[in-house]
């Protein structure tokens, strides 16, 4: 990963990073949804999140997780996939980001006896690419014939919980057929439901 590109729910990851994990997790799962549903692997059978082989796998541990988690759990629609167990998948993302050295692992002990890991952002630069990407994709700087379909999809997906970017802006189409188009909105409609909504200003 820091010679290769980041995976979907990775990149989501690194843009959710000050977020709460019980805030990150859905964002995470819609992107590693999205990445399976591009790929061909997660389709859409009457609203239904389904395996289109059982045997497929990515290579990737999070998105093979969650495929498995998919095929042994009772069918669910994208919806609901956004947000049940979806602390699993960002679990294994930063597991994944770790063995990368995309972040660091800090084992410490909670009141001195119950073990707990924090995770650390190990290469900032990566991070700092990814926030200076979406800036420039969103104030219109960049040509929309440069920004690549996973850009896209992020950003999509990164407005849909409203992740506090550094710049405001309509995200680009993405590319796609029909039917990703459908799921993609599927998503992006969970994300909204599950954002927190804005403070209500005093005196009202």
């Amino acid at each position: 990963m820091p010679n290769g590109p980041l995976s979907l729910p990775a990149r989501l990851c690194l843009l959710a990073w000050d977020l709460d994990p019980t805030r990150a997790a859905p964002v995470v799962r819609a992107g590693a949804l999205a990445d399976l549903a591009r790929r061909g692997l997660l389709v859409d059978d009457d609203g239904i999140a389904t395996p289109r082989d059982l045997d497929s796998r990515t290579g990737d541990p999070a998105l093979d997780g969650l495929l498995e988690l998919v095929s042994e759990s009772f069918p669910h629609g994208w919806r609901t996939w956004v947000t049940l167990h979806a602390r699993h998948t960002l679990d294994a993302v930063r597991e994944h980001l770790v063995a990368e050295g995309v972040l660091r692992a800090e084992k410490h002990r909670v009141l001195g006896v119950f073990p707990s890991v924090d995770h650390v952002l190990a290469d900032t630069a990566r991070a700092d690419a990814l926030r200076a990407e979406a800036h420039r994709v969103l104030s219109g700087a960049a040509s929309p014939a440069d920004v690549s379909d996973t850009t896209a999809t992020a950003l999509a997906l990164a407005a849909a919980a409203d992740l506090p970017l550094t710049a405001s802006g309509t995200p680009p189409a993405v590319p796609g057929d029909p039917g990703f188009a459908a799921i993609l909105h599927e998503l992006e409609t969970a994300l909204r439901d599950a954002a927190p909504a804005p403070s209500l200003p005093k005196g009202r």
